[in-house]
């Protein structure tokens, strides 16, 4: 079955994931997430409830009761998400990901989950601030549009991080154990911050990890692979120590120019690769990669892969693209009201914020299948160089389609002439 014919109407691909709930369940999902996507004001409940039911069929504390006390697993709604999703835009070969955590803020002190955690926008190097929310892990599909330019990033998997609870890094290893039980036969490639780089040596299942490398990280010389006379004492783990990164960039001299793809654009990009241990973080060789700017503006960056057959371009290329996440934590928050709604108890706030992220995968899944004329984009007068559609293009054109069939099923001929319903369908659109 053609995966794009399913998914190309909004409500016929929302209906592949109604095993997931109960019958009544089924039709308030659809009924909220599309009130989700049209809300023009702050994504409460109640702000979601007019658009969601605006003739009143399900009781309001219905709605109210989806997210604390419904019966379903947002484990069940992601596996389904994500099979969805690898199925129509990484079919084949490698699948590439992006891993990071975020913090939805939240207010109130009884906000179920919640905690003072490190504001990584806020922070800077020299003043740490620290806010009251919701620390997310968050997992993402990363997608190459077919227009081409910087990657998506399309969440299929997310963990809330509890105080007192498993680490970020034991978290994040749960949610990549789990993928790999999702997808048996495919294998992954997951890009990170220094952060977490420690998941390198963790046990991980037909996955490499790409991440940044600490400038005084310890490194040592690998293991030769055969070993001379036998020795008394148990046997070496580890080569002779090496200069740290930032001291082999100084010594340098046998630089490769590469080019690579960084976001969708390519650069010119002086490199040296050396297999090396970081001991402290995996028993294992990494390939490190030291990279510099032709024309000195940057300072050196330093990256690993425990993947040594990849070349530096690629290791460079692939963590440029991690940004891709970053873009869908901003859409996130700023589009779809991550932050807003109102519920406190139970897994309210958790399943709140993991239907925000889950809505803007299936936003994306639903403009990407859409063909022709159906994704056209509008072009403003103070943005001529726009060619690439945004998050929020492409959410307006759902907007766009939703508001469409809702009008005109509730007026038919009555709707007004085409020319004045495209002027009204517009300024709903955008209206947010």
């Amino acid at each position: 079955m053609d995966t794009t014919s399913t998914v190309s109407a909004w409500p016929h691909l929302i209906q592949q994931f109604f095993p997931v709930f109960t019958a009544p369940g089924a039709e308030i999902f659809l009924s909220l997430v599309t009130g989700w996507v049209l809300c023009t004001g702050r994504h409460t409940i109640t702000g979601i409830l007019s658009f969601a039911d605006p003739v009143g069929r399900h009781a309001h504390d219905a709605f109210h009761r989806f997210l604390p006390d419904a019966r379903w697993e947002m484990d069940a709604l992601w596996q389904r998400l994500t099979v969805l999703l690898v199925k129509t835009f990484a079919a084949s070969g490698v699948i590439e990901l992006d891993l990071d955590d975020t913090l939805f803020h939240r207010c109130g002190r009884h906000v179920c989950g919640a905690g003072w955690w490190r504001d990584a926008v806020r922070s800077t190097r020299n003043r740490i601030v620290y806010a009251w929310g919701l620390n997310l892990v968050v997992l993402t599909l990363r997608v190459n549009p077919p227009w081409g330019g910087e990657p998506l990033g399309l969440p299929i998997l997310m963990r809330l991080h509890r105080k007192g609870g498993a680490s970020l890094i034991d978290l994040a290893e749960a949610m990549l154990g789990q993928l790999a039980g999702w997808l048996p036969e495919r294998a992954f490639r997951v890009h990170a911050d220094g952060f977490y780089a420690p998941l390198a040596g963790r046990s991980l299942v037909r996955l490499h990890l790409i991440s940044r490398m600490r400038r005084d990280a310890v490194l040592y010389a690998p293991l030769a692979a055969t070993r001379g006379q036998k020795k008394r004492g148990r046997p070496r783990t580890k080569g002779p120590r090496l200069s740290t990164p930032e001291q082999m960039a100084r010594r340098v001299r046998a630089w490769k120019s590469v080019t690579t793809t960084e976001r969708g654009k390519t650069r010119k990009r002086l490199v040296y690769a050396k297999p090396v241990v970081w001991y402290r973080v995996s028993k294992t060789p990494v390939l490190l990669v030291i990279s510099r700017d032709p024309a000195g503006n940057e300072r050196d960056d330093f990256f690993f892969s425990t993947d040594l057959s990849l070349t530096p371009a690629q290791v460079i290329g692939g963590f440029a693209g991690r940004w891709s996440i970053e873009d869908t934590f901003k859409n996130t928050k700023q589009f779809l009201g991550g932050q807003e709604p109102q519920t406190w108890k139970g897994q309210g706030p958790e399943r709140a914020a993991m239907l925000s992220l889950w809505l803007g995968s299936a936003v994306w899944l639903w403009y990407l299948c859409q063909k022709g004329p159906a994704r056209k984009f509008a072009r403003v007068p103070w943005y001529p160089q726009k060619e690439h559609p945004s998050f929020q293009d492409a959410l307006a054109r759902l907007r766009r389609h939703l508001w469409g069939q809702r009008i005109i099923s509730m007026f038919g001929k009555r709707s007004g002439h085409d020319k004045n319903l495209d002027v009204l369908l517009e300024a709903l659109a955008r209206a947010a």
